[in-house]
């Protein structure tokens, strides 16, 4: 029996570095499976708006911002069990 492998939803770098950017929305709840390239979560970022796909196919196992917080380059947001 294999270990499942984790990754890390990891906030990429966008080039608007000199915007201010919240996790506006998750398009998936904690448990839910997910399925890579579909959008996962919905940041805004001054006036626009940009939608992350998921890395991979696997499960959100856990967030780590909410709806509102604040996010910044390179943060983690989520954990995915990949299977």
């Amino acid at each position: 029996m294999s270990a499942k492998r984790r990754i890390n939803l990891v906030m990429p770098e966008l080039g608007i570095e000199d915007q201010p950017m919240t996790i506006s929305l998750w398009f998936v709840r904690r448990g839910q499976r997910v399925v890579e390239g579909e959008p996962l979560v919905e940041i805004l970022c001054g006036p626009a708006t940009v939608d992350l796909p998921a890395p991979a196919d696997g499960i959100l196992v856990k967030k780590m911002v909410v709806s509102g917080d604040p996010i910044k380059t390179n943060q983690v947001m989520g954990i995915i069990d990949v299977c």
